[in-house]
């Protein structure tokens, strides 16, 4: 499927008729479906979602930060308080989906585990969760068919594998030419749970935040959902052919993910790039390639093969964070929806073993007692709170000869404002869960992927990686508004 780049093309007099509609549009339904107005005026005023495209084959979006960020006390007095909150910092990047006709803004986490992108629909709405998207308000949508391909991958996973034509009613003779909806399904939702609800097609539609361009992409396929759940929507970006980059047909994508000191700045936002400019002239990359793994095929999973802690002896990892079992557990496991890097925990100790010592900071005991870290130092101030250290740096060593040397701050985190020329700073690695980690001898999160580009090539089955400055690469994007 490919798209006139052209025909999808719509300027500043354009966007303006657009948010013009947008109005008229919710006064229109205000009467019958107050929610869907506020949704519509929400998406004239939200921070839209595609920078000024540079590629015809490719599209950059941009992501906010989903989750307060790590705090930063205003003084000692609210440390407790806060500290409980750092530690248990989850989250993701959200990007904006505006479907239908008219479109209806969808913020949905970017989460690379997982293939289906699932927008909860209006008659599904379960606790503190609301429907944000209403089939019955969009002109253009429709449920997919049950001989289409994407029916048929999804109802592959269900316990019956009934063809889904025939559970729709439809003939064994007559099922090629059936046109009945795709039946309801339950489908991994890639954590061990299970997604149940329907496939829908609607007009995807991206809108340009700068003298920018309006994609929009006619019958994407997601699936509206009903589950009590605190997930919320998802954006589809995994392996499988029903994420957005298979849909939208491109060969890879990438992600620049800004430091969490801009987390709450509303003139800057994350790149996400789909297409061509993702993964050309990318010479200057690391590049690892993808592990298979039959049992979560959706996820991206590459082969870690050591550690280097400063100028230090590597330290080698086991071997299943390079290959998998006979049980498909194994591989180091990049994760955009995983907050902190997990590791088991004989390497977890080994790796703290190696920095404690090297460290001359004194340890900030009473907050490793507050939150949970295992390692907090206090870090010396100048006066005028610039907060310099020489805190070791980590490199982690992967197949191919690829390495990524973490970023200056992408270990360390500042837990509380500086106070007395002085600051508390906290390793941000975890232990691994026992039983919630999808299989995987490790997990690469999304705090230590800050300021790094990470280049998917879906093509070539490789992930590329470099530190860089994400904020100036937001800027390139004209995704940073000064």
């Amino acid at each position: 499927m490919t798209y006139s780049s052209t025909s999808l093309e719509i300027g500043a007099v354009g966007a303006t008729v657009l948010i013009l509609f947008h109005i008229l549009m919710a006064l229109r339904f205000a009467v019958g479906a107050t929610v869907l107005g506020l949704l519509f005026l929400h998406s004239i005023f939200f921070n839209q979602t595609l920078a000024t495209e540079q590629n015809p084959n490719s599209l950059v979006l941009s992501m906010t930060y989903s989750s307060t960020s790590p705090p930063f006390p205003k003084s000692r007095a609210s440390i407790q308080s806060e500290m409980e909150q750092v530690r248990k910092v989850r989250g993701g990047h959200l990007i904006s989906l505006d479907l239908g006709s008219p479109p209806q803004v969808n913020q949905a986490i970017m989460d690379n585990r997982r293939d289906l992108t699932s927008i909860y629909c209006d008659d599904c709405s379960f606790g503190k969760l609301t429907a944000t998207f209403s089939p019955s308000f969009s002109s253009s949508s429709t449920r997919d068919l049950c001989n289409s391909s994407l029916c048929n991958e999804i109802h592959r996973s269900d316990h019956f594998c009934v063809d889904p034509c025939t559970q729709a009613g439809c003939s064994s003779a007559t099922k090629s030419t059936c046109f009945k909806p795709c039946p309801s399904f339950s489908y991994p939702d890639g954590v061990g749970g299970l997604l149940n609800g329907t496939l829908t097609r609607d007009t995807l539609m991206v809108h340009g935040n700068g003298p920018g361009t309006t994609r929009e992409i006619p019958n994407f396929c997601f699936a509206c959902v009903c589950r009590e759940t605190n997930i919320g929507n998802i954006a589809g970006f995994g392996r499988g052919p029903l994420s957005i980059p298979s849909q939208l047909q491109r060969n890879g994508f990438s992600h620049c993910f800004l430091g969490f000191e801009f987390a709450n700045n509303p003139n800057i936002s994350s790149p996400l790039v789909i297409g061509d400019a993702a993964i050309f002239s990318k010479d200057y990359l690391q590049i690892t390639p993808f592990l298979k793994s039959l049992r979560y095929p959706n996820h991206y999973y590459i082969g870690l093969e050591a550690i280097t802690i400063g100028n230090s002896s590597a330290i080698k990892v086991p071997l299943n964070f390079s290959e998998f079992d006979s049980h498909g557990n194994g591989g180091f496991l990049v994760d955009s929806t995983t907050t902190y890097s997990r590791f088991p925990e004989p390497l977890y100790l080994q790796i703290l073993s190696k920095l404690w010592p090297a460290i001359t900071y004194h340890k900030a005991k009473e907050i490793e007692m507050r939150t949970g870290f295992d390692l907090c130092y206090k870090v010396p101030c100048t006066n005028n709170n610039t907060c310099t250290d020489d805190l070791h740096s980590i490199t982690f060593h992967f197949r191919n000869n690829a390495s990524l040397v973490l970023p200056q701050g992408n270990l360390f985190y500042a837990v509380e404002a500086p106070s007395e020329s002085m600051v508390v700073k906290c390793l941000l690695f975890e232990k691994m869960n026992d039983d919630n980690d999808f299989g995987a001898a490790g997990v690469l999160g999304s705090y230590q992927l800050q300021n790094v580009e990470v280049v998917y090539n879906l093509e070539q089955e490789t992930i590329g990686l470099q530190p860089t400055n994400c904020a100036l690469e937001a800027a390139a994007q004209g995704l940073h508004k000064t």
